[in-house]
C-alpha cells in the first residue's frame, strides 16, 4: 500500500460495512441527527480454558481518542463510496447521504463518558457511554470496539502474568507472533496490563520507555559455523555491549557450556569495571535449569545478576516454574526466594495473542434515544436472559466495605444517588429473586466510575501517562479481594441493577413481549 491507501485504511473508512449501510438508512429515515446513547461493555471474563479471569483491565481509550479525533470523511474517501455499487450496479450510496457526509461526516458532535484506562472493569458494566448523533455514533462501533476490545484483552493476561510472576520484571515479547501491526496496540495493552518493558523498539520510543532484549542464537551459531567457540561469541558481545550484557546460554548446554562461559566474560567484565546484567534461558527444565545457573552464578560472585526465562510463558507456566523452584532449590542448598527474586520473565506470543482467549467479548449497544427532546430507553432482548441489555441513562458506582475492598459494582439509572442513601438495594442482574442491601455503616465508600472524557469532539483532558495508568491498575488491584484474582476457579465479583433499573427493564421486556403477542394474533 502507498501512503495514501494507509490513510485511507486506517481513517474514518476503518470500519464496518453494516455501520456505513445503517448510517445511510438512518438518513434515509430521518433519523441520523436524533441524538442516540450506546454503552460498551464486555459480556464475559476471558476464559483461557485450564483457567480463567476474574476480572479485567481497561485499556485502549487514549489511541481510540486520537483516532477519532483525527478522522473525517475527506473527498478521497467520499469518492471511494460514490463509486461504490449495489447488486443491481447502482450506486450504493445517495448522493444527498454524501453530501451530508461531507459536511458532517466527523465525530466532532460524539461525547463520550468513560471509565479510565487501567481500571478493573467487570461484565456488564458500562466501561464507556458513547453520545451523540445516530449516524456518526453508529460509525464508530466497529473501530471503538477494535480499540478497547484488544489492548484490555492483552492487558487483562499481562496483568494476571505479572501477579503469577509475583511482580517480578515482565518482558513482552510478542512482536514476532503478534497480528501484524496489532502488535503495537498489543505492546501497549501489555505495557498498562503488567509488562515493564517491550522488546519492540518503535512502540517503546513512542511511549517513552527504553526496549530491551537479548541476543540472538544465531549470533552463536554464526560464530561456530565460522570456527569460533561460543565462549568467543559471548566476548565479542561483552565488548559491544559492555554494561547490557545478558548472555543467551542454552545454544549448546546451559549448565555445561553456557553458564560457565558467561562467568568466564562476566568476571573479565567486572574486572574492566562493568557490572554484567545476567544471562537468559530459553529452553529446557526452565525451573531445575534457573536453580543450578543461580548456584553457580552466586559461587562465582554474581549473585545480583538476573536470569530471564523464556519459552511460551504464561501465567501457569511461570506459576509451575516457580513453585517448582520453592520445591527444588533446598536441595541443591539455594535460597529459593533469592531465585525467584532475581527473575526475569520474557513473555511472548501467549500474552500479546492471548493465546486460548483470542478475543474479549466486548459490545456495543444502544440503551437510548431522543425523540421531541425527551430521552426513551432502549432495549434489546435475548432469550438468554443474561444478554438483555440494561437500557437507559445509567451511571456505575463501586462499593467499598469497611476493608476498603471493592465488594460490588452498582448499576443505576442516572438520577440516582446511592452515595446518599442509608441502605442500598442491589438486586442480581438476571435473577428476579436475587437481592440484597447494604447498610451504610458497612461500606467504607462509594464511587462514581464513569468520567467525561470526549465532548463534543475534543478530549476534556490530557491523556495521563503510562506510569500514571499503571498507579490506576495497582490501586484498583490492591482493592480486590485475593479470591478474585486467583488464576483458577476465580471467585465472582458481584455486579447488581438498582431497584429503579430493575423494574425499568423488566418492564420494558414486559411490554415489548405484549407488543410482539399482539403483533402475532
Amino acid at each position: 500500500m502507498n501512503q495514501e491507501q494507509k490513510k485511507i485504511a486506517t481513517g474514518i473508512l476503518y470500519t464496518d460495512q453494516y455501520q456505513l449501510t445503517m448510517a445511510q438508512f438512518y438518513f434515509q429515515m430521518g433519523l441520523h441527527k436524533n441524538e442516540v446513547q450506546f454503552e460498551y461493555f464486555f459480556r464475559k471474563y476471558p476464559d483461557y480454558g485450564s483457567h480463567k479471569a476474574g476480572y479485567c483491565i481497561f485499556a485502549g481509550l487514549e489511541w481510540l481518542l486520537d483516532w477519532m479525533g483525527d478522522v473525517k470523511f475527506r473527498d478521497l474517501e467520499l469518492d471511494l463510496l460514490k463509486n461504490q455499487k449495489s447488486s443491481s450496479g447502482k450506486p450504493f450510496y445517495d448522493p444527498s447521504f454524501l453530501a451530508w457526509l461531507k459536511d458532517n461526516g466527523s465525530f466532532d458532535q460524539i461525547s463520550i463518558r468513560s471509565m479510565s484506562e487501567g481500571r478493573v472493569i467487570h461484565p456488564n458494566v458500562p466501561v464507556a457511554v458513547v453520545q451523540g448523533p445516530f449516524a456518526m455514533a453508529q460509525i464508530l462501533e466497529s473501530s471503538l470496539l477494535n480499540h478497547l476490545n484488544y489492548q484490555s484483552l492483552v492487558a487483562t493476561r499481562a496483568s494476571r502474568i505479572r501477579q503469577a510472576g509475583r511482580n517480578r520484571v515482565v518482558l513482552e515479547f510478542g512482536m514476532r507472533r503478534g497480528q501484524d501491526l496489532g502488535a503495537n496496540a498489543g505492546a501497549r495493552g501489555a505495557l498498562i496490563g503488567g509488562a515493564d518493558f517491550t522488546s519492540n523498539v518503535g512502540i517503546s520510543h513512542v511511549l517513552g520507555f527504553p526496549p530491551k532484549g537479548t541476543h540472538a542464537h544465531s549470533m552463536i551459531q554464526a560464530f561456530m559455523a565460522l570456527g569460533y567457540s561460543e565462549l568467543d561469541a559471548f566476548r565479542a558481545f561483552a565488548q559491544v555491549y559492555p554494561d547490557d550484557c545478558v548472555l543467551l546460554v542454552d545454544t549448546l548446554n546451559t549448565l555445561e557450556s553456557g553458564v560457565p562461559n558467561a562467568i568466564k566474560v562476566f568476571e573479565e567484565l567486572k574486572k574492566k569495571g562493568h557490572e554484567p546484567r545476567g544471562v537468559r534461558i530459553d529452553s529446557g527444565d526452565l525451573a531445575h535449569l534457573s536453580v543450578l545457573a543461580r548456584k553457580m552464578l552466586d559461587a562465582n560472585g554474581f549473585s545480583k545478576t538476573f536470569i530471564t526465562l523464556s519459552n511460551q510463558l504464561d501465567e501457569m507456566v511461570i506459576t509451575q516454574i516457580i513453585n517448582q523452584i520453592i520445591e527444588e532449590a533446598p536441595s541443591y542448598g539455594v535460597d529459593p526466594d533469592h531465585v525467584v527474586n532475581r527473575l526475569v520473565f520474557g513473555v511472548g506470543t501467549r500474552m500479546l495473542t492471548s493465546s486460548g482467549q483470542c478475543a474479549l467479548d466486548g459490545v456495543y449497544k444502544l440503551t437510548a434515544i431522543k425523540k421531541n427532546q425527551v430521552w426513551k430507553p432502549a432495549i434489546k432482548i435475548s432469550e438468554t436472559p443474561a444478554k438483555t441489555i440494561n437500557p437507559g441513562f445509567k451511571k456505575n458506582w463501586r462499593i467499598y466495605d469497611q476493608r476498603g475492598k471493592a465488594t460490588v459494582d452498582l448499576i443505576c439509572l442516572d438520577h440516582e444517588r446511592p452515595d446518599q442513601e442509608e441502605s442500598i438495594f442491589l438486586h442480581h442482574p438476571v435473577e428476579a429473586q436475587t437481592y440484597r442491601s447494604l447498610n451504610r455503616s458497612g461500606i467504607s465508600r462509594i464511587e462514581c466510575l464513569l468520567k467525561e472524557v470526549f465532548l463534543k469532539g475534543r478530549p476534556c483532558r490530557e491523556h495521563p501517562s503510562i506510569d500514571r495508568i499503571r498507579k490506576i491498575r495497582d490501586a484498583d488491584l490492591n482493592h480486590l479481594d485475593p479470591g478474585v484474582k486467583r488464576l483458577i476457579n476465580p471467585h465472582i465479583y458481584h455486579v447488581s441493577l438498582s431497584r429503579e433499573l430493575w423494574n425499568l427493564k423488566q418492564a420494558m421486556v414486559r411490554s415489548r413481549q405484549k407488543t410482539h403477542e399482539n403483533h402475532q394474533v
